[in-house]
């Protein structure tokens, strides 16, 4: 569905976003050929349109529009663009960049009433599992032993999700295989002060005593997670020890909990859309193109006619409105 718009406006929106996030210049002594927003646009196309450094630069060089749009006078090289990543994706910046993109599409709302957090891993290489594994098991030589090809290492994406809008509200990238229970804590101190949870929502991978004190005590959000981690109980009637666990067997709000295939529905946009394999070899370079890919679904988000108005006409320069309630 992305592939059919035009990336014009996607620009035109990184481009808003980012002057009100980012100054012009990083230095009184910059060479002043390219401002900070202008690069975080083509940093936001380049993801939308999913190429690599080069393939941006190619893009940009075959139609002048999108530099006209941007209001680029030269084009930058594959290197500025790569050295303007490691600059614009930091995360004191990626989390400003996500509270200026929540606002364009919630508008003046503040209220969270639901709110889903989880994670999904992203490959690390372009070849599928499914190539792999026939790669390893071909029928040719049948005394060659089968291999079983296991991913040791690859990127690691948690995200707090608004479930009317599937808005990203906070994101964290890291490297996989790890266990939920042990970063909530983490995702949950990028969520944007403009924001006010209500109830947020979690699988079982997430419970633990700590996590339901964490989200009700500290933060004051009612957590909603089932209590299914650790070892069977022999006696069904036995109910946990901790008193928010205990909550959650006696008093589950299972209205709440029909809202978490929503950040499930998110991933499966982000895969869909703007991939499920990254294009980095580094660890830091993967978890920027995991922030990329997040502002990049944000802004498409904002842009009203992405996943929730097909057939929405262009926007005109400027035009930026809050999203149909669904």
């Amino acid at each position: 569905m992305l592939s059919s718009k035009s990336p014009r406006d996607v620009a035109m929106v990184a481009l808003a976003a980012g002057k009100e996030a980012f100054s012009d210049y990083s230095h009184v002594y910059s060479p002043k050929k390219f401002t900070q927003p202008q690069l975080f646009a083509c940093l936001v196309l380049k993801e939308f349109e999913k190429k690599d450094y080069r393939g941006i630069r190619q893009l940009l060089q075959d139609c002048p529009e999108l530099c006209q749009v941007i209001g680029l006078k030269t084009l930058p090289h594959f290197t500025t663009l790569q050295k303007a990543s490691r600059r614009l994706l930091t995360q004191q910046r990626v989390r400003r960049l996500v509270e200026h993109t929540v606002r364009k599409i919630r508008g003046r709302k503040t209220r969270v009433p639901y709110a889903a957090v989880d994670s999904s891993g992203f490959d690390a290489r372009h070849a599928s599992r499914y190539f792999i594994w026939r790669r390893d098991n071909q029928k040719q030589d049948e005394k060659r032993p089968k291999k079983r090809h296991r991913y040791k290492r690859y990127g690691k994406l948690m995200v707090i999700v608004e479930c009317a809008t599937h808005a990203i509200l906070a994101a964290v990238a890291s490297v996989g295989p790890t266990p939920d229970v042990a970063e909530l804590d983490r995702v949950l101190t990028e969520l944007p002060r403009s924001q006010r949870v209500v109830d947020m929502v979690g699988d079982a991978g997430f419970d633990s005593a700590h996590n339901h004190r964490l989200l009700r005590e500290d933060h004051g959000i009612r957590s909603t997670i089932p209590p299914d981690t650790g070892r069977p109980i022999t006696n069904p009637g036995t109910l946990p020890r901790d008193e928010y666990r205990r909550l959650m067997k006696t008093r589950f709000n299972s209205s709440a909990y029909h809202q978490r295939p929503q950040a499930e529905t998110v991933f499966s946009m982000l895969k869909r859309n703007l991939g499920s394999a990254l294009r980095a070899r580094s660890h830091w370079g993967r978890c920027r193109d995991l922030y990329l890919r997040v502002l990049t679904h944000n802004i498409a988000l904002a842009l009203l006619w992405v996943f929730y108005r097909a057939g929405h006409s262009t926007l005109p320069p400027g035009a930026l409105r809050p999203p149909a309630k669904i």
